[in-house]
């Protein structure tokens, strides 16, 4: 009896977990405004900007001892290449000055949010997208320098898949009063390559990708991680500059 009444049993759960599959892919959070397309421009050749003075310098490209979850990365020839995991700042930073160099792989694999794709999630929660966004197609708001989910970049300045590009990203980082309401909504501005693809934006929250972007309350500082998201993303010249305000 037991051997009529097994493979029904499998099959069932077979079917289960073809659901709770289907369903997962389902979860993609999308907004339905509809943007237009970032106009391409010619950025700047990125410039290795020194770290001023008080900065914290988090990558020097000699080790990524400034973070954890690095231990995996590669690091070699002044550039640590994501590998193993998402790197998180061993400090807590609130409003600040961020400057990041990094490279999408020259080695193009993949296309649309599988192509080089990375982030800079400042206090772990509102991401500054990397992408390889050099004729490749995905939604606008989810290609490199966007506030994912919530605002495309004003320009495409991507340059070609292996050249490295900068980001110099000015945040300023929300309050909240003591039952937990926003007081303050965070804000950034992000220049790419020379020129500013987000401009003083105000952010409506937490950056996700499977619901709506909502703030909820958290410490005044909290680490920066840079994301693995299974592409080869290279970095390096990484510092902070915190902001009083």
């Amino acid at each position: 009896m037991l051997h009529k009444i097994l493979p029904s049993f499998i099959l069932f759960f077979a079917i289960i977990a073809f659901s709770a599959t289907s369903a997962h892919a389902q979860l993609e959070y999308k907004n339905g405004i509809i943007w237009d397309r970032p106009e391409r421009v010619e950025g700047a050749m990125p410039v290795c900007t020194p770290a001023p003075e008080g900065a914290v310098v988090l990558f020097d490209g000699k080790d990524m001892s400034a973070f954890n979850n690095a231990q995996n990365w590669v690091v070699k020839d002044g550039y640590a290449e994501v590998h193993g995991g998402t790197a998180t700042t061993k400090q807590a930073f609130g409003s600040c000055h961020i400057h990041i160099e990094w490279a999408s792989p020259e080695k193009v694999s993949g296309h649309g949010q599988g192509r080089g794709n990375s982030g800079v999630y400042i206090m772990g929660k509102y991401e500054v997208q990397i992408l390889d966004s050099y004729e490749n197609e995905t939604y606008f708001d989810g290609q490199c320098a966007s506030i994912y989910k919530q605002s495309p970049p004003l320009k495409n300045v991507c340059r070609k898949p292996g050249e490295w590009q900068s980001y110099d990203i000015t945040f300023t980082a929300p309050k909240f009063d003591e039952k937990g309401n926003v007081t303050r909504k965070a804000r950034l501005t992000v220049v790419q390559n020379g020129v500013t693809v987000q401009d003083d934006f105000e952010l409506q929250g937490g950056t996700f990708w499977y619901r709506p972007a909502g703030y909820q309350p958290h410490a005044e500082k909290l680490p920066m991680s840079l994301q693995d998201h299974g592409n080869p993303v290279r970095f390096r010249n990484i510092w902070i500059q915190e902001i009083e305000d």
